[in-house]
């Protein structure tokens, strides 16, 4: 029974900590949730449910109700019911993305021309993931894309979509199947170096450039860090790497048994002359060899 309390409580205390982001007050996310659990509810059964002094009870259930969140449903006494949780949090969802697209465009009137130069940063798994996808949805002309299958396969409905409208897609795939990204005609998918193998660190990071003016390249193993600009010269960057590596992987499709002779597999000799310790350790972990 004692564990079941605890449950409870630690359910409790996520839920009222989720409503007050969304601007609840401790009190009202405590009413709130007690009205989910034993509606209808009068004031006095809810300020001794929710542990609510009473004449806050009565000043909370006002604000909840004026929001929609809770509804009076009868006199003498009144008795209350809280909002369905889906349709409620579905209208705030809905009208806080009115306000959020409204407000922007009202603030972006107040500031001078955007300055390309800037490097933003981004951090965590949310976060990061949430902007590629805004990135790929926001796509007009075209989406290049070097990263491992794993991670394109979080976004491969955003891909999709961006090819049915006719986006052009460049992929280079750390990963065995290209087939599984070639979404429509559009899409072009190359195997990185003919094996799709991963080797050093620097084939952990995913890199991203849309439409040719921005670009955005990310960790995502370990801490998941990001960085997104419109700086040209850095977006610049972001393409020849990519486009650098759609080279090599024509390349080694035609030549691969001749490239193998001349400097081992994987390009041991030439990537061992110059790797980091740590990148020597991950290639020598990854492919086998010394």
């Amino acid at each position: 029974m004692a564990g079941k309390l605890a449950i409870a409580a630690t359910d409790n205390g996520d839920f009222f900590g989720d409503l007050k982001r969304l601007g609840f007050t401790e009190y009202e996310a405590k009413i709130y949730v007690q009205l989910l659990r034993m509606p209808p509810s009068t004031a006095y059964e809810i300020s001794k449910g929710a542990n609510v002094p009473r004449p806050n009870t009565y000043h909370a259930l006002e604000a909840l109700a004026q929001r929609g969140a809770v509804l009076p449903v009868s006199e003498n006494p009144v008795r209350y019911v809280a909002a369905a949780p889906h349709e409620f949090l579905t209208a705030i969802s809905h009208q806080t993305r009115a306000l959020c697209t409204d407000l922007a465009e009202r603030l972006a009137a107040l500031s001078p021309a955007a300055d390309d130069q800037y490097v933003w940063t981004l951090r965590g798994d949310a976060a990061v993931h949430s902007k590629i996808e805004t990135l790929i949805a926001g796509s007009r002309e075209s989406v290049w894309v070097k990263a491992s299958d794993t991670v394109l396969r979080r976004h491969t409905e955003a891909l999709r979509a961006a090819a049915l409208r006719g986006i052009d897609i460049f992929i280079v795939l750390f990963g065995p199947d290209a087939e599984e990204f070639r979404f429509s005609e559009t899409c072009r998918v190359y195997i990185h170096e003919g094996n799709g193998v991963r080797m050093g660190t620097a084939d952990n990071l995913f890199t991203l450039a849309i439409d040719h003016v921005e670009t955005l390249t990310a960790a995502v193993e370990g801490e998941v860090i990001a960085a997104h600009t419109r700086n040209r010269p850095i977006v610049n960057m972001a393409e020849s790497l990519v486009r650098h590596d759609y080279y090599m992987a024509e390349i080694f499709a035609r030549f691969g048994t001749q490239i193998d002779e001349a400097f081992g597999p994987y390009l041991r000799d030439l990537r061992l002359a110059c790797f980091s310790p740590e990148q020597v350790a991950s290639f020598k972990q990854r492919t086998g060899l010394g």
